[in-house]
């Protein structure tokens, strides 16, 4: 099967999100079962130049749009077998940010275009174009409308990935003039969204299958409370739309050879993860005694549940005898709210208000416990990451957190975190106690290894995705 990958970003190359994580690594798992995948990302002047240096020039062309001639790069490299297309234009893609600019409308769209007309240029005969989120969600509606007029286009079937609904792509009716589409796509069935355009509904009407990356995201952003406004146009769409769960690259996520451990462990020396531990309660100027730690790896975001942590933490970390360690940068508001923390409790806690992709592999290793309260998380990552190294997820059943974490029986000895199903700071509370009263008992051994034992790479994600695509090219 031919399958074009289109994306914003994609991991090793540029990375903001979990997408890029996504996109860097599911093609190369498809690839792997034998499909033929090409992956299309724009040139970001933000590029590593050690990458940059390697990319070969293929050639170029040029999308029309709103009157005007536009230069399309075309650059190519081969990375871990797949074939990575980089489209370069200086006036879109030479800039200081990937996202947050002012014509991000034009950008995107210009990307999006170029996407589909590089199918031609590159003489790529593919069965799939496979877009995601909203950047390049016009894709399908441009695949849509080239197969009109040309029969190249026309066999070729879509798939549109939502990895969060809460950034939609919502521009100007005016912008529709920069589509150079049809007055006719500005309706109830097309891109109208009250009375602008909205470029996800418009790959929600026009792909012929939508996914989510969790069965159940798929089902909550059918309700008002997490739709983010679309949900009407996804109970009116249902039938095509459906979950599949993200994966981790597990040749990068693997605490037996991960070189930035201080100590290589595996399930077979899980005692070995102590050293971990020990090391950094060093690290971080924590004393080194036997309590759990708990972690956070994260975005400082509300929807990440931290008006959650905000209520609980001063009593959590004056009954309990623990140790917090944060990890990440978000809203001010949450950064100085860790910071005080840190100060009140400068035995207990360490507010790292900074990303370093290192000492994210140290907290995986070291931490016992991770937590992540989310109001609503699509599919998340880190707590595949977390069992993946034997630390243990405090979750909140949402989204893909309630898909990959099972809360553990002390009678029948299955599950693999712990977790809590209402937004309520007292059940999360709760849910971190009892989290602490197996960590004292011998439970805890075979929660660490129910978690390691945890298959979360992207072979079952990647099958349920070909298997998708099979179904629609019937």
């Amino acid at each position: 099967m031919k399958i074009l990958y289109c994306a914003a970003e994609a991991d090793p190359f540029i990375k903001t999100g979990g997408l890029a994580d996504v996109a860097g690594t599911l093609p190369l798992e498809m690839k792997k079962q034998g499909h033929d995948v090409k992956v299309v990302i724009p040139l970001y002047k933000l590029i590593n130049e050690e990458y940059r240096k390697k990319f070969e020039f293929e050639g170029s062309f040029y999308v029309d749009l709103d009157f005007k001639h536009h230069y399309v790069g075309v650059f190519k490299y081969i990375h871990r077998g797949v074939e990575f297309y980089f489209l370069d234009n200086e006036d879109y893609f030479n800039r200081d940010n990937v996202y947050g600019e002012n014509d991000d409308c034009e950008r995107f769209v210009f990307f999006s275009k170029a996407c589909v007309q590089l199918l031609r240029y590159i003489d790529f005969d593919c069965d799939i174009i496979h877009s995601n989120d909203w950047h390049t969600a016009m894709v399908n509606v441009y695949a849509r409308d080239f197969a009109k007029g040309d029969p190249f286009y026309e066999s070729i079937k879509t798939v549109f990935t939502i990895h969060n609904l809460k950034y939609q792509g919502v521009f100007s009716s005016n912008s529709l003039r920069q589509t150079d589409l049809s007055p006719m796509y500005f309706s109830e069935d097309a891109l109208k969204f009250y009375d602008a355009i909205n470029f996800m509904k418009g790959a929600i009407v026009f792909s012929d299958k939508v996914t989510t990356v969790s069965k159940t995201y798929a089902d909550e952003i059918k309700y008002s409370f997490f739709g983010e406004g679309l949900d009407g146009v996804i109970r009116q769409y249902h039938y095509k739309i459906s979950g599949i769960t993200n994966g981790i690259d597990t040749t990068i996520w693997n605490p037996e050879k991960d070189k930035y451990l201080f100590k290589n462990y595996s399930l077979k020396n899980i005692k070995d993860k102590s050293v971990n531990k020990k090391a950094l309660q060093r690290m971080y100027g924590l004393e080194e005694k036997d309590v759990p730690i708990f972690a956070m790896v994260t975005r400082l975001v509300e929807n990440k549940g931290l008006e959650l942590v905000r209520y609980i933490m001063d009593e959590f970390l004056t009954t309990e005898d623990v140790q917090v360690i944060i990890l990440g940068t978000g809203d001010y508001s949450y950064e100085e709210m860790f910071k005080y923390y840190e100060w009140k409790f400068p035995d207990k806690l360490k507010a790292n208000i900074y990303y370093n992709n290192e000492e994210s592999h140290k907290i995986y290793a070291g931490a016992d416990f991770l937590m992540m309260p989310s109001i609503f998380e699509p599919c998340g990552i880190s707590q595949l990451i977390a069992m993946r190294y034997g630390t243990i997820p405090v979750v909140r059943e949402t989204g893909g957190l309630r898909d990959t974490v099972q809360s553990f029986n002390e009678f029948s000895k299955e599950g693999n975190g712990f977790s809590f199903t209402n937004i309520n700071a007292h059940d999360f509370l709760y849910t971190l106690r009892r989290a602490i009263s197996f960590y004292y008992n011998d439970d805890f051994k075979i929660i660490q290894e129910n978690a390691m034992k945890s298959k979360n790479d992207w072979q079952k994600s990647a099958k349920e995705y070909i298997q998708l695509y099979e179904e629609i090219i019937k």
